[in-house]
């Protein structure tokens, strides 16, 4: 979810603070350079002596000087072997609230990594595009927490990459869209993405990949760009399968509007895009194009205060853009229409996200003191605060939702509070599928994570936003946490859920519970994590019932 400012967060900085040591303790053995379209590479070997990884391979030109704010140039090729052995900068991003992210930052970021364990360009193993989340504004394809090494070793070949960001990537003003070849501006970074799936097209087979069976996926706001690429014609035919990692919502939950799948119209994104610009002293694209790209992304982790969303949570300043070309239509258009790449899907929520939280983190929360997080899904743990939150965001239903959803006190407003989100979750999700599934003949899988990983945030953060990526990828030895065999046997559990979903289209194997597809009849949701099996998408049938009446009364999105 976006909601916080992105560049503060304490998940986001943590994850990114080691990506440099990860990088200095892969070992460095080269191994026979493979021929792409650009010339020879060499890679390295992974943890695993059977698995290579390629860092740093640049899949477009450099985007500075005439290049930026434009879409993604081709890469230039290169005379003799290029050592793929480190990983590219870092794209330019804000330092946010904390120290500042590890890694060299520079505008010549666009470059990707492919994890492979297969012996030849002959084989055709199934390909996985991983996005990264970061609400749009931070973020970085060589997080270890996306290591494809766990994934590699499963038959899968793994490729992540890094995208423009923030001011870089999602800048709209009428004068840039008056001079594109599109007439549009502001998706710079979602034609990143595309970029990286025609480059997998042209050379994942050198690795032993097959460009007929990839999958792209994503976490927050890697979950938003799925679900842009989803609805994009620009994106038709590079991927067949989909894994959207928090959230999919349905179109008239008003929480579209600040979490990461939360987009712009154009007229705002040029308008906002306009007055970002003149801040700055550049009111024309050669005048954008000249200044530094340090001073362009400062207060660029602005939330964009015109939204309302019924709480004080705000969508970043920066996002994509309902562009009518990169993105045609709304989500309930494209949802009403059938206009979507059908492909399969999966996707779900944690627990402890969307304005859920831990019980043990209860009382740490109530002695905070300052003004609420910004853009952030609020959390009440006062009886106070829960009923001026209901009152503010549900109106005329706020007496029925308190009915549905009681308290007496704080402590039973707060487990109140978390009730309401995890059904506010789950139902949004099911009548989300409800809808897809009424125009597709692709199976839809939804989940709900419920594994609190180890380590000292454990009792503040729970199932936190993020906490199944280390287990989906299957590679708990990238990030230092004090894993117990638990957490192992999860991972290895999750990552072949989703190893199968690349492989397959279908997370079922042996040996794992059975995951069936989505059946708007059920009403449940596949627990993964601490349970596995299916639970109800609401409490009750009359809370779901309450949350399709709430829906209904919102505008679409």
């Amino acid at each position: 979810m976006l909601g916080r400012r992105a560049g503060a967060t304490i998940a986001a900085l943590l994850t990114l603070a080691p990506a440099n040591a990860w990088a200095q303790s892969t070992p460095s053995a080269e191994r026979a350079p493979v021929r792409i379209e650009t010339g020879l590479l060499t890679g390295v070997a992974g943890r695993d002596p059977s698995i290579t990884a390629y860092k740093g391979v640049p899949y477009a030109a450099a985007p500075v000087g005439a290049l930026r704010f434009r879409p993604p140039a081709a890469p230039a090729a290169w005379q003799g072997v290029r050592a793929a052995d480190r990983f590219g900068a870092l794209c330019p991003q804000p330092q946010g609230g904390g120290p500042p992210p590890t890694g060299a930052m520079d505008e010549d970021c666009l470059t990707l990594n492919v994890w492979t364990g297969a012996a030849s360009a002959k084989e055709k193993r199934p390909v996985l595009v991983w996005i990264y989340g970061g609400g749009f504004l931070n973020g970085t394809g060589a997080n270890p927490e996306f290591d494809g090494e766990g994934l590699a070793r499963k038959g899968v070949v793994v490729v992540t990459f890094n995208y423009r960001l923030g001011a870089l990537g999602f800048l709209a003003t009428p004068e840039l869209s008056k001079e594109a070849e599109s007439g549009v501006s502001g998706n710079y970074g979602l034609l990143d993405d595309i970029a990286v799936l025609k480059w997998v097209q042209r050379n994942i087979a050198a690795f032993g990949g097959d460009p007929a069976q990839v999958t792209i996926a994503g976490q927050s706001a890697g979950a938003g760009s799925v679900g842009f690429l989803t609805m994009s014609p620009l994106a038709k035919g590079l991927f067949h399968r989909t894994i959207a990692q928090s959230h999919s919502r349905y179109p008239r939950d008003p929480d579209l509007r600040f979490l990461s799948v939360s987009y712009r119209t154009r007229a705002a994104a040029e308008s906002a895009g306009a007055a970002y610009a003149g801040a700055r002293g550049a009111r024309t694209p050669d005048e954008l194009r000249a200044l530094p790209w340090q001073k362009l992304i400062e207060g660029s982790d602005a939330v964009d205060a015109s939204v309302e969303t019924g709480t004080p949570a705000k969508p970043p300043l920066f996002r994509p853009v309902l562009d009518g070309w990169v993105i045609p239509s709304t989500y309930d258009v494209a949802l009403a229409k059938g206009a979507f790449n059908d492909v399969v899907v999966v996707t779900g929520n944690n627990r402890d996200e969307t304005g859920a939280v831990p019980a043990t983190a209860f009382a740490t929360l109530r002695a905070r003191t300052g003004p609420p997080r910004a853009g952030a899904p609020q959390v009440s743990v006062t009886l106070a605060d829960y009923v001026q939150a209901a009152r503010t965001k549900y109106g005329a239903l706020a007496d029925a939702f308190l009915k549905l959803y009681p308290a007496t006190n704080d402590d039973e407003a707060a487990l109140a509070s978390n009730a309401a989100a995890y059904d506010n979750n789950r139902s949004s999700t099911y009548l989300w599928a409800v809808e897809r599934a009424k125009r597709t003949t692709r199976p839809i899988f939804t989940y709900w994570w419920t594994h609190a990983p180890p380590g000292p945030g454990h009792d503040l953060r729970g199932a936190y936003h993020g906490s199944e990526i280390n287990y989906a990828f299957g590679n708990l030895y990238a990030t230092d946490r004090p894993w117990t065999a638990e957490d192992r046997a999860i991972a290895e559990r999750m990552s072949s859920y989703w190893a199968n979903i690349i492989k397959t289209g279908d997370p079922n194997g042996a040996g794992l519970p059975t995951w069936t597809p989505f059946d708007p009849a059920a009403r449940q949701v596949m627990m993964l994590g601490d349970q596995w099996g299916p639970t109800a998408v609401a409490g009750s049938p009359e809370k779901l019932d309450f949350w399709r009446r709430f829906y209904a009364a919102q505008a679409a999105w």
